[in-house]
């Protein structure tokens, strides 16, 4: 009886220490973990979010960059951080979905390890084409692939990138073969597809959009769940005949687990403020990122069913964990 009585005097006492550390917060810079080199497209993203929550917060979010192993890094770092609210983290697919699946002993728990607070946006991909390819559309792509199974030659630079992966699951759903190209970096993969030396690759957008319309490479889908605003005339791969395909590079804030849960609250509240601002949604834009607020639940969601897809599509292509 007098340790069941302790226990909840203890508890109490946590409570109340947790709340009144809340209602008083914040009382001192944030640090804000990108797991990305500066100048990235990471932590361009991270430094807009820092500049508005700070604002809106009145206490200034550093932004530290904490490069190194494909993001994991940095990652780790926030997972192992004291959950008081004053360490936050950028978190993309690549961080929370893939490392995670490609790690035989995955220093993070992508599920249990962390806090959502809420998505920022999602960057899609586009499926650009070697012009002097006789296809105008996707349906007219996979009929061939399917024609002419191992011809077409698909661009990639890296197995276990998300580009590359976005490939894959587009092979594996349309059910076609394509050869697989590795290149070490996208600017040769450019260049190999202008010149028609590769058939095709996965692309980001923002870069690629003068080629497209100079018409150097041509434009057949983009893998959101919709239509870029930035290529709104080209379809999503959904609609051109593959339901169910999306393939984007989404970015998201996160804490420690065990943040207490009025500060994730307030800081859910400011992301959904900002992420309405017409600036902000602008800013964005112009890097390709297309603004996506959540509740905190919505993206733990989101989290658990993008480990699931990547992880199936990673064991179908046959990539081992290292």
């Amino acid at each position: 009886m007098r340790r069941t009585t302790l226990a909840l005097l203890l508890a109490m006492l946590w409570f109340g220490a947790a709340a009144a550390q809340s209602a008083n917060w914040p009382a001192r810079p944030i640090h804000l973990v990108v797991p990305f080199p500066p100048g990235s497209s990471s932590d361009i993203v991270a430094r807009l979010v820092a500049h508005s929550l700070s604002e809106r917060l009145g206490q200034q979010l550093v932004v530290e960059n904490r490069p190194g192993a494909s993001g994991s890094v940095g990652t780790e770092a926030v997972a192992r951080a004291k959950p008081d609210g004053y360490t936050l983290g950028l978190a993309n697919t690549s961080t929370l979905t893939l490392s995670p699946s490609l790690a035989v002993r995955p220093a993070y728990d992508p599920l249990k390890d962390f806090a959502p607070i809420s998505m920022v946006g999602a960057s899609p991909f586009v499926l650009a084409l070697y012009p002097g390819l006789p296809v105008h559309d996707l349906k007219e792509l996979i009929a061939k692939a399917r024609a002419e199974p191992h011809k077409l030659t698909f661009a990639e630079a890296g197995p276990a990138t998300l580009a590359n992966l976005a490939g894959v699951l587009f092979a594996k759903m349309a059910n076609i073969e394509l050869t697989m190209v590795s290149y070490r970096g996208s600017e040769q993969e450019v260049l190999d597809v202008i010149e028609g030396r590769v058939d095709m690759q996965i692309a980001t957008i923002p870069p690629t959009l003068a080629l497209i319309r100079d018409g150097k490479v041509r434009a057949v889908a983009v893998t959101g769940a919709r239509r870029s605003a930035m290529l709104p005339d080209v379809p999503t791969v959904a609609e051109s005949g593959l339901p169910g395909y999306e393939s984007v590079l989404w970015q998201a804030i996160y804490a420690p687990a065990g943040t207490p849960a009025p500060i994730v609250t307030r800081l859910n509240s400011e992301m959904n403020t900002i992420l309405r601002d017409r600036d902000v949604v602008e800013a964005f834009a112009r890097l390709g990122v297309e603004v996506e607020p959540s509740t905190p639940q919505e993206l733990a969601d989101r989290i658990a069913a993008d480990l699931t897809k990547w992880r199936d599509v990673i064991v179908s292509a046959g990539i081992q964990p290292q």
